[in-house]
């Protein structure tokens, strides 16, 4: 797999700022708030891409191609991510489209 830097809010576009209380959250739960986010703003999102910190692990799991933004999120915008969920300070980063548009 890849490596990718860690992301900072400085990388995202224009995100929807979610902060979530509780030892709780797990990659499974942060998805399932995110997608019912990108519902509320979008009649058709599709996930094209996300980032968990703590791990590490991000999809797709693509070569960076960018010196500015890791790869990932360089293919999630490049395919029309316009939609970025940033859950508790870039914890959890997911970026929709609206198949729609």
């Amino acid at each position: 797999m890849p490596t990718c830097r860690a992301v900072t809010k400085d990388v995202l576009t224009d995100p929807i700022t979610i902060q979530v209380d509780g030892n709780d959250l797990n990659f499974s739960k942060a998805k399932r708030i995110a997608d019912q986010k990108a519902h509320e703003v979008a009649s058709h999102p599709m996930l094209l891409g996300w980032y968990e910190k703590r791990s590490g692990r991000f999809s797709p799991n693509v070569e960076c191609c960018s010196e500015e933004k890791p790869g990932w999120i360089v293919y999630a915008e490049s395919r029309g991510g316009r939609i970025t969920i940033d859950i508790n300070d870039e914890e959890y980063v997911f970026i929709y489209t609206d198949v729609t548009e």
